[in-house]
Order: structure tokens, then sequence, then C-alpha cells
């Protein structure tokens, strides 16, 4: 069993930043690429940052120059940073992982998710 928890979700303003956590937890062997997604109300769930076991990062257009991901190895755990947050962002924001465990194999694990609000 895998359980993937996020923090640091909450409200803020227009032109502010938020920093969020995911940590990966239980039988772990591995870790592949652990990725953020977000869905806002009525609309799809979408990527929007991704990062792969040996540093390399992707991002949707829409957060390009204001999010950043980034990833500590050793303890199983992705941060996005985001800064100068439009109205735009508000969602939940979920954590996704590739986890290999034994036995098991590799698995694809979802987090709860978290609130992030961006008002005035």
């Amino acid at each position: 069993q895998v359980q993937l928890v996020e923090s640091g979700g909450g409200l803020v303003r227009p032109g502010g930043s938020l920093r969020l956590s995911c940590a990966a937890s239980g039988s772990i062997f591995k870790i592949n690429a652990m990725d953020w997604y977000r869905q806002a109300p009525g609309k799809q769930r979408d990527m929007v940052a991704a990062s792969a076991v040996g540093g390399d990062t992707s991002y949707a257009d829409s957060v390009k120059g204001r999010f950043t991901i980034s990833r500590d190895n050793a303890k199983n755990t992705v941060y996005l940073q985001m800064n100068s947050l439009k109205p735009e962002d508000t969602a939940v924001y979920y954590c996704n992982a590739g986890v290999l465990t034994i036995p098991g194999g590799w698995n694809n694990y979802w987090g709860q998710g978290t609130q992030v609000t961006v008002s005035s």
C-alpha cells in the first residue's frame, strides 16, 4: 500500500504565492515520475507540472515561468512552488506518482487533493 499526502493549499490573493508538498509513504521500492495535476469545478483534471526521477521537468503552458516543481528523492516528496498566482489557478491540486512496490509491481497513485483558491 502506498499513500500520497498533499499539503500547503489555501486561500491567497492574486499575485501571491503558495508552496504545495506531496509526501509518498508505504511499501515503496522505487518512485518514477512525480507530477502535479489540477481540476477546477466542471473541468477535467489536467497536468500542471511533471518531474522525472532523473530531474527532467515539464510544465503546462499556462504555468510556465510561474510554477516550479522540485523533488526530494530521499524523502519521496515532490513540491510545487506557485508564484504570481491568478484567479484561474483556482482548483483542487492532486499529486500523482508512479511507484514500484514489491510485491505489486508498478502502479499509479493519487493523493487526496488540496484546495487552492486565488481570490481578492
